[in-house]
């Protein structure tokens, strides 16, 4: 995992916590604010795993919505040079 990764699994697990570190060493994490017990390192690389899924979910999700939203606007004549056109 990079850092942004660590700070994506870590506000997965704990939204309200405020921390720093350096690089990816886990053991450099200083808790400014933490609710409860700091996660462990696997805890972590469980949580990135969600975070990952979550994110190929929400790219497909957005992608069907696109097509759908593309086959009704062809289906009124329109493709997408008019909504370049229109700045959409």
């Amino acid at each position: 995992m990079d850092a942004l990764d660590i700070v994506k699994a870590i506000k997965f697990l704990k939204p309200n916590a405020e921390f720093s570190f350096e690089g990816t060493d886990y053991d450099s994490i200083n808790w400014t604010v933490l609710e409860g017990k700091a996660p462990s390192w696997q805890e972590l690389e469980v949580a990135h795993q969600a975070v990952q899924q979550a994110e190929k979910q929400a790219e497909a999700e957005a992608a069907a919505k696109r097509q759908a939203a593309l086959g009704k606007l062809e289906a009124l004549g329109l493709d997408e040079d008019d909504l370049r056109a229109l700045g959409l």
